[in-house]
This record gives C-alpha cells, structure tokens and sequence, in this order.
C-alpha cells in the first residue's frame, strides 16, 4: 500500500511539474498574442486580458507597413532553402551511410564538432565571403547560407534513418538494373518520407524565423525578412508601436504553427527513427 500510494504521489508531482513548466512556457505567447488585440501602443497592461479588443494593429500592419513584402520575402527564402537544403542534405546523408569512401570518419567527425559551435560564430567569415561573391542584400545569400548549414545541423538524423533501411532493397533493385540515381530517387527517398518530413521542417523553421544572418546580409526595405523588418520597425519608431510589434509576431508564428500541427505524426516517426541507430 505504501508502494502504491509512493507511486501516486511521485506521478501526481510529474504531471504538476509538467504543467508548471507548460504555463510558464505558454505565458509569453498568451501574452503576446492579447497584447496584438488590446487598445493602444504599449505592452504594458493592468490585465493579462484586454478590457477591450480591437483588430486595428492588424489592418494597420497590412495598410501602413511593409509586412507584406516582408512576408513573401520570408516564405520565398525559407521555401527555397528548404528544397535546396533538403536534396543537399539528402545527398550527403544518403553518401555517408550506403558509401565506405577514404575520409569518412574524418568528414562525421568534423560534421560532428561542427554542431557544437553557434553559427553566428562565422558571420564575419560569410560576410566577407557573401561580399566577394557580391550577393549581399540578395536573398540567394540567405538560401545559400541556410541550405548549407541544414547539412550540419541535420546530417547525423539523415544518416541514423539511411541505417535503418535494409541493404537488401537496393542490392534487389540493382539485380533489376536500376542505376545509382534510379535507386535514390525513386527507392530510398520514397522510403525516407518521415525523415524528409523532419528535416525539411526544421530547415523552413530555421529560415522563416532567423534574425541574425538576415540582418547581416539584407539592406533595403524591399528585401528585408519578416524578423529583420519587425525589429526596425519597432526601433525606428522608439519602440513606441509594441501592440503593432505583437500583432506581426502572431502572423509569423502561423505559418510554422500551422506546418507542424499538419506534420506532426511525421515528425515524430522522422526523429525518432533516425535517433534509433547510428
């Protein structure tokens, strides 16, 4: 009975201590999101919930801003770093799992050490590399620089997937003649299909919400990104239009929001499935 009632108590402690850290987690965005339909500029609010509700910093962001532009800005990079970053990283994945080539463990090994250093630790780098390559304020910088760095990020999930395909399928495949390029696109990326789905997930997230690249890279108004305008709307404006602020980051978290409610079922069988081997 002890055991039992020990038990109980330890996991009604796991769901409060879950539900505690999920409050905390949702807070900010409840905040943010009726602070995008209360009266007036500032975030500041005697209530959590408005006394009153309004849509004006939404018609406000489309008729007096240039979110819009920004908008297609932000989906036209992310899309475009998402297909190029998935077949890259494909391809790269596909290569280091099915192919015993001279540098193999040297190129996981640096894959892997990689990982443990912040991207924006190359900014100066890719900046003085972008200006030799006159792209900057060019969106191909930004798609560039994101369907690259997906290898990286994403390479050890891609290749913990391979692994788990049985060699079986292609030595089957080449039996019936179908070449080294018949066999990937047609055999293995179909089989891919929740592996392809994470990853291509997380390099859209990574590319609709970044700041920093963006920021370095982009100058003009008609190429900013979503993030990179936002923030110098607020700052030109002494950060007296934070409710404006508000109501943009709820339409940019839409999007993402939306893909992964959608997807959800094959995100979780991508991640977990490449985790399971190495």
């Amino acid at each position: 009975m002890n055991r039992r009632t020990a038990a109980r108590t330890k996991l009604t402690l796991s769901y409060a201590l879950l539900v505690m850290l999920s409050c905390i987690s949702l807070f900010p965005a409840f905040w943010i999101v009726m602070s995008s339909f209360k009266t007036g500029n500032s975030l500041f609010s005697e209530t959590l919930i408005p006394r009153e509700f309004t849509l004006e910093h939404y018609r406000n962001l489309f008729q007096n801003t240039h979110y819009p532009v920004w908008f297609m800005n932000t989906l036209k990079i992310a899309a475009l770093s998402t297909v190029l970053g998935t077949f890259l990283l494909l391809l790269a994945s596909y290569a280091i799992s099915r192919y015993r080539f001279a540098g193999r463990k040297t190129t996981l090994s640096t894959l892997l050490v990689l990982q443990m250093f912040p991207g924006f630790m190359a900014m100066i780098a890719i900046y003085v590399l972008l200006n030799a390559m006159n792209l900057l304020n060019s969106h191909w910088a930004l798609v560039l620089v994101y369907s690259s760095g997906a290898i990286v990020t994403n390479v050890f999930v891609a290749k913990g997937f391979f692994d788990t395909i049985p060699r079986s399928l292609e030595d089957a495949a080449r039996i019936d003649g179908a070449s080294h390029m018949t066999l990937f696109f047609f055999i293995m990326i179909p089989l891919s299909r929740p592996m392809l789905t994470y990853a291509s997930l997380m390099i859209f997230n990574g590319s609709f919400v970044d700041f920093i690249f963006a920021e370095l890279v982009l100058r003009t108004e008609e190429q900013r990104t979503l993030a990179v305008g936002l923030y110098q709307m607020v700052s030109q404006r002494n950060s007296t239009e934070f409710t404006l602020f508000a109501a943009g980051a709820v339409l940019v978290a839409l999007p993402v929001t939306l893909l992964f409610l959608f997807l959800q079922r094959f995100l979780v069988e991508g991640l977990t499935a490449g985790a399971s081997k190495g």
